[in-house]
């Protein structure tokens, strides 16, 4: 009998890729209010583990882009130059409606939803990236069918 390459396993190879994507969908998630605010509910809060009253937070976009598609915020211990949140009904709030109006963002006739995630800004610091996307999903193709036609 001859000897022939044999490829091994490892138990890593037998988890299912489903776990990663389930991480993914319970991002906590946010909107921004037709008055350009950032409206974090409470629950995204506690999990992320932010305190609304103490937390103050330096605000920034990605550099050179002319539509905001993600916001940063970076936790600030000093206080000039922050944002803080204030509190609206069941959550906290963050305004913004002069930037996100210069970014482009058209938060005043469409729904606009974020997923938070967090990033590692240097060492000590983990910042939050809130990606902004509409609510509405994707309409609906209504060009011309391709394919077989179909059997009458």
């Amino acid at each position: 009998m001859k000897l022939r390459a044999i490829k091994f396993f490892s138990p890593e190879e037998n988890v299912s890729k489903t776990k990663e994507a389930a991480k993914e969908a319970l991002l906590p998630t946010g909107y921004i209010s037709n008055s350009g605010k950032l409206v974090f509910p409470a629950t995204a809060l506690r999990d992320l583990g932010i305190d609304p009253e103490s937390t103050k937070f330096k605000i920034g976009t990605q550099e050179g882009k002319r539509k905001i598609k993600s916001v940063y915020l970076v936790p600030s211990a000093s206080s000039d130059q922050t944002f803080s949140f204030e509190k609206s009904g069941r959550g906290h709030v963050i305004p913004l409606a002069i930037i996100l109006k210069k970014g482009n963002v058209n938060f005043e006739s469409e729904k606009l939803i974020f997923k938070i995630s967090t990033f590692d800004f240097d060492q000590a610091t983990k910042g939050f990236e809130l990606a902004i996307k509409t609510e509405a999903p994707k309409p609906e193709y209504t060009g011309k069918p391709r394919g077989r036609k179909p059997r009458v």
